[in-house]
């Protein structure tokens, strides 16, 4: 049997192997989650804290105190107890750094991904509101009555401002950051990010909108769950809040 000479060049040893055999990106980081508890307390202590800021709103309306007064209470009555839960899940269940413990890791990325969230997020929108109008579903919208009040501008400003600002901070925080999170203790990805944005869209719920309620709901439970995909996807917030401060601001 005749013997083949040796390949040409350095001879093959472990560490040549360990050179040319493939690398593998890094693993992705896992979703951080919450217990379920967390979730539960957040959703709850949020509708009830909404419907007492508009309760609270109207009646305060008739001492006609200054703007910021009224964006000042609105604030603190509709989102002041979300942000208290909020933080005490945190120390309760969660490292006691809350910014981490919500995804609040704002990088200067979510300037421009904040934008493509609201894009795909008004898709969405458009999408579902053409297939609810086919469907004959109620529909109402959250800006119903707003043009009949344009003499009370103390009303109009401090909802806009709560809107514009609070809102996309405080609910991406809560639904987004300690839902989503909780849910994901027992959910897979997929359910998760759906449910926490059908609870999205039940808690923009106005009783006063009546059967109008059910298309508004499903309509912003489309664009929850776009927000949370997102939030997901970039195991961050700062993008959604992003998003959802435009979101508001162009309705």
């Amino acid at each position: 049997m005749t013997d083949f000479p040796p390949p040409a060049g350095p001879p093959v040893t472990s560490s040549t192997w360990a050179v040319t055999s493939p690398a593998f990106a890094p693993e992705r980081e896992r979703h951080a989650t919450l217990p379920i508890n967390a979730a539960i307390g957040a959703v709850v202590v949020l509708v009830i804290s909404l419907l007492a800021s508009k309760y609270v709103l109207d009646v305060l309306l008739q001492f006609e105190w200054p703007v910021v007064v009224y964006v000042a209470l609105l604030a603190l009555v509709g989102y002041g107890p979300s942000l208290i839960w909020c933080k005490f899940a945190s120390r309760r269940w969660g490292t006691g750094k809350f910014f981490e413990d919500v995804g609040l890791k704002p990088e200067f990325a979510d300037l421009g991904w904040g934008p493509v969230v609201w894009l795909v997020a008004i898709g969405t929108q458009i999408a579902l509101g053409a297939l609810i109008l086919v469907l004959g579903v109620p529909l109402s919208n959250n800006t119903d009555g707003v043009s009949e009040l344009t003499e009370n501008r103390t009303y109009i400003v401090s909802l806009v401002i709560t809107a514009v600002i609070a809102a996309p901070f405080v609910e991406e925080i809560v639904f987004r950051g300690v839902v989503m999170r909780g849910l994901r203790s027992r959910l897979a990805a997929v359910p998760t990010v759906i449910l926490q944005g059908l609870l999205f869209g039940v808690a923009h719920i106005d009783p006063v909108r009546g059967a109008g309620n059910i298309g508004l709901a499903l309509i912003l439970s489309g664009v929850g769950i776009v927000f949370g995909g997102a939030a997901y996807l970039l195991r961050r917030i700062g993008p959604t809040i992003v998003a959802h401060a435009i979101f508001n601001g162009m309705v």
